[in-house]
């Protein structure tokens, strides 16, 4: 199976599925010297664990980060980092029946078709749970990036259509949500619809937002190495999501030049800036300076148990519930697998641009 690296400088693999023995990641390309440990791993990891809400499923997993390799007296020693999250709460008998038919929503009838052969055990590979390795990854390159000034935040802008107003966004709100949501009416709003949801065996979808802060501008390629467009690829690839916008994004498309171009100032210290933000942080693929926005949209659950049309593997149309253990909604375990993904992607463009030019080279070599 091709396709489980990303990342060119700081680069990730992740492995295992959802119902194997475990889940993991090989982190390649950290810098040696950056403090870290399993402690440190696990908050991060603790942020998508599931069963601490009635928002999330049942399934009672730990999430444990062991590091194998790659750490030493607590940093990082340069080499690579791999790291593993054993699976200890497997009910693989719950998914028997899903090997006789395709679920709606699923990449099961995908699967088939290009493997021939899938896991039907919770999905496999295509299973939430490969973000595990994603988070652990996020994570490393959330602490490298910290020790440059940059900051990676993400949070839930939005639940079924209940939004997150902008003037009552305070980040000290987000931990206090079981959504997640920086707005805390919003939250409130948001879990009376997610229990009205689950009374009509139904799911919901969402918008997560992430915000990059002190990243200095020049960071980014002008054609196919854009950072928005590797932004987009890393957000993309989480499985539920659908949509990524930066910036103002699809907001654009009704806007006018005279309102959507950013006008540029200098600032007290002599420093360019942007008197507004409808960019998102980004012009010409290359980072500007402003706080970098990004959204996602994430699509409801598609695990359900109301009866859905589907059909079996004997090609007969056929109807189902889904049973066995699911989130009502995916959105508030996947904001730390934006944020992670996120990070990654914006450290390696960082490590990407510092061969930019003669300059910086001459002075990383004291030349």
């Amino acid at each position: 199976m091709a396709g489980s690296n990303f990342g060119k400088n700081f680069q990730i693999t992740t492995w295992g599925e959802s119902h194997g023995k475990g889940i993991g990641v090989v982190v390649d390309g950290c810098p040696a010297g950056v403090p870290m440990s399993e402690a440190v791993i696990q908050k991060y990891l603790d942020r998508r664990k599931p069963g601490q809400t009635r928002y999330a499923t049942p399934r009672k997993e730990a999430d444990e980060v062991e590091i194998l390799s790659g750490i030493f007296e607590g940093k990082t020693t340069g080499t690579p980092i791999s790291m593993v999250v054993y699976n200890t709460s497997q009910r693989s008998k719950d998914y028997s029946e899903i090997a006789k038919y395709y679920r709606p929503g699923h990449a099961d009838y995908t699967f088939d078709k290009k493997y021939g052969f899938r896991d039907y055990r919770g999905g496999g590979r295509s299973s939430g749970r490969e973000t595990i390795g994603r988070v652990a990854a996020g994570a490393v390159a959330c602490e490298v990036l910290k020790s440059l000034g940059v900051e990676v935040a993400a949070y839930t802008k939005a639940i079924g259509g209940v939004v997150a107003e902008q003037e009552k966004l305070f980040f000290e709100n987000i931990m206090k949500s079981p959504l997640f949501m920086p707005d805390l009416e919003a939250s409130e709003r948001a879990e009376a619809l997610l229990e009205q949801k689950m009374k009509e065996q139904d799911s919901a979808g969402g918008v997560i937002e992430c915000i990059i802060r002190g990243m200095p501008a020049g960071i980014g390629e002008p054609v196919f190495e854009k950072l928005d467009a590797n932004l987009a690829k890393a957000v993309m690839s989480i499985g539920a999501v659908k949509g990524v916008e930066i910036g103002d994004g699809f907001a654009v498309a009704e806007a006018f030049g005279s309102t959507n171009n950013d006008a540029f100032a200098v600032d007290d210290a002599g420093e360019v800036r942007k008197k507004t933000n409808h960019a998102g942080g980004i012009l010409g693929g290359i980072s500007d300076g402003s706080d970098i926005i990004v959204r996602a949209a994430v699509k409801p659950t598609p695990s359900i148990a109301r009866d859905q049309q589907t059909v079996n593997c004997q090609g007969e149309n056929i109807e189902i519930g889904i049973r066995g253990r699911h989130d009502p909604v995916i959105v508030p375990r996947a904001v730390v697998v934006v944020e992670g993904m996120v990070a990654i992607t914006v450290l390696d463009m960082l490590f990407s641009s510092m061969t930019s030019n003669m300059e910086d080279i001459r002075r990383f070599f004291g030349r």
